[in-house]
């Protein structure tokens, strides 16, 4: 990646690889542990709390999931169209902190979901929260699995997903992780299943945050990082309504392949037709 960067220290860098080699090394696997250690580390001191997880904007929250949900509905259809009724959905919500988008959103659609998160007392809370006493699922729609691992030590089971939903986790990862961890996300779909990865976007280049050990990449970033994972970028949408402070956000659909749309019903419009040629 070619694009010049830069960290939390105002440290510049001409491109990611300079700034890659700085932090993990080249073929350091002591330095790389080193560096996922810390940024775990962080996160262990954060309170288990939507305001905790969200560093603070938790008030953001209603604005996130409405933003995801619109997404979610028009993919859905999309992608299974009639057959949505029929079709039994698992989800994989990947970096679920305290399950907050499996609880807000994705039981609502799914008939299973699992979380993976690496940052235990996260995911005990996710665990506590996520249950019939709490009225959160019932037998039609559940929490299935709960995996304490980091995304690089994951591995989801084979074609057991329609969607495997990665939020605001994917910038703990190295480029080299980032691709495996995609390749191997591929393989967890059902035939037809889709990834959506909802993420900060830095204006160009990237921004390394030095307390967290995470990386806010571009989009030009990002989709070269589809590329090398032999993914097809179905569809994006930016997210509405953040304070301005903040990144801007952006929703990816990634697929295999191209899939074919459903049709919709067609409108009859009383405009007159236009002429193109």
């Amino acid at each position: 990646m070619e694009v010049a960067g830069s960290d939390s220290d105002g440290r510049e860098f001409r491109n990611a690889e300079e700034m890659w080699r700085e932090e993990i090394g080249e073929g350091d696997q002591q330095k790389k542990t080193e560096w996922y250690q810390k940024g775990v580390g962080y996160w262990e001191g954060v309170e288990a709390s939507v305001d905790g997880v969200l560093g603070g904007y938790g008030h953001v929250n209603d604005s996130d999931i409405k933003g995801s949900e619109a997404f979610l509905k028009t993919l859905l259809f999309d992608f299974f169209g009639a057959d949505l009724r029929n079709r039994h959905l698992v989800a994989l919500d990947c970096g679920s902190g305290i399950g907050r988008v499996t609880k807000n959103l994705l039981l609502r659609y799914f008939n299973e979901v699992d979380l993976v998160e690496p940052v235990s007392h996260f995911l005990e809370a996710a665990r506590e929260s996520l249950t019939p006493e709490n009225g959160t699922v019932s037998d039609m729609h559940k929490v299935s699995n709960f995996y304490c691992l980091p995304l690089q030590e994951f591995t989801p089971e084979a074609g057991r997903y329609d969607v495997i939903w990665v939020q605001w986790c994917i910038g703990q990862l190295a480029d080299d992780d980032f691709v495996s961890f995609f390749k191997k996300a591929m393989a967890g779909l059902k035939p037809g299943g889709f990834l959506v990865l909802k993420e900060n976007i830095a204006k160009s280049g990237f921004v390394l945050d030095k307390d967290d050990r995470s990386i806010t990449r571009s989009d030009l970033y990002f989709k070269e990082l589809f590329n090398r994972c032999g993914l097809h970028l179905y569809k994006s949408k930016d997210q509405k309504g953040f304070p301005e402070e903040l990144f801007a956000v952006k929703m990816y659909a990634l697929t295999t392949d191209m899939p074919k749309k459903h049709s919709r019903p067609r409108m009859h419009s009383h405009k007159p037709a236009i002429i193109k040629g």
